[in-house]
């Protein structure tokens, strides 16, 4: 499934392609991809003579804000470049309404000419002017497309947003916040950390890799935890996190990027998916539990 640093490397590329280009139409082919707010007939017409403004990541959600655009606009062809880390406070009723996507665990969003061939999977297009094309392409097809009329709250909508915690870079993600979230949990603080009310944007791969940057066993329950660890393990999230969006995400089945290139973080995980093989720091097998039904990566010797 796509973390935190898969989804902010396709809002980063979507704000770079795919702004202030009107939306001329599009097509489902999935009707289970459109979110049961609307119809897969009504949420096309909605988009309509419309333009994407920007981008927003929240969590592992992707928002899009649209603009109406005006006669002189649709005589311009334009592209902007906006903030790619963007707060929650943002997502705010918009006049022309907001365009949602989340990803699950084999969503892609590619930005592509209309001749290229059509992948298998591909769900949802939406065609553009300049002979462009954004694809909603889903193996699994447990993924969503949401259109959020205007002024309309995006969360009333989009309503997975109402319980997501704090951004990892933002303000409120302290650690006095994260120990206080953990104090007296008696859960394993892998498990906790998957918990997207506790912090949003963080998964499976950079849970794994937060606990070997930070020395803690991940079956370490929340309550056992010292100050210091907490620390380390609020230092390491960011960190992680970091590191992978500068790597431009991981790629281990299905991940791309919208231009359809993969990530590079998985060349340097410390541990995740690397079950058997030697730890980078000590050399020590890497091991692998299941804990809530994931898969846990490990080195038994870096991590106490």
């Amino acid at each position: 499934m796509p973390e935190l640093p898969e989804v902010e490397t396709i809002c980063r590329g979507l704000n770079q392609l795919t702004l202030d280009r009107e939306i001329l139409g599009g097509d489902v082919l999935l009707n289970s991809s459109i979110a049961r707010s609307i119809s897969a007939t009504d949420f096309l017409t909605k988009l309509k003579g419309k333009s994407i403004a920007s981008w927003y990541r929240r969590g592992k959600y992707l928002l899009a804000e649209l603009s109406q655009l005006t006669e002189a606009e649709r005589k311009t062809d334009k592209v902007g470049n906006f903030p790619t880390q963007n707060p929650s406070s943002s997502l705010l009723p918009s006049t022309a309404g907001w365009l949602g996507a989340h990803l699950r665990m084999t969503g892609q969003l590619l930005w592509v000419n209309e001749s290229e061939p059509l992948p298998k999977h591909t769900r949802v297009r939406l065609y553009f002017e300049g002979n462009q094309e954004l694809r909603f392409v889903d193996q699994r097809t447990f993924g969503q497309m949401w259109y959020v009329p205007a002024e309309t709250e995006v969360d009333s909508t989009v309503t997975g947003l109402k319980v997501l915690g704090p951004e990892p870079f933002s303000d409120e993600f302290t650690t006095e916040y994260l120990a206080r979230k953990l104090h007296r949990r008696a859960r394993p603080i892998k498990t906790a950390l998957l918990d997207q009310s506790l912090v949003a944007g963080l998964g499976n791969i950079y849970a794994d890799e937060t606990l070997f940057l930070s020395g803690v066993m991940p079956t370490t329950l929340c309550a056992d935890l010292t100050s210091v660890q907490i620390d380390r393990i609020h230092s390491a999230i960011i960190q992680i996190l970091q590191k992978a969006i500068d790597s431009g995400g991981t790629t281990f089945s299905n991940f791309l990027n919208v231009q359809g290139v993969n990530g590079n973080y998985g060349g340097v995980a410390w541990v995740y998916n690397r079950a058997g093989q030697p730890c980078r720091t000590c050399s020590t097998t890497i091991e692998k539990i299941k804990l809530a039904g994931r898969s846990t990566h490990y080195c038994p010797v870096c991590q106490t």
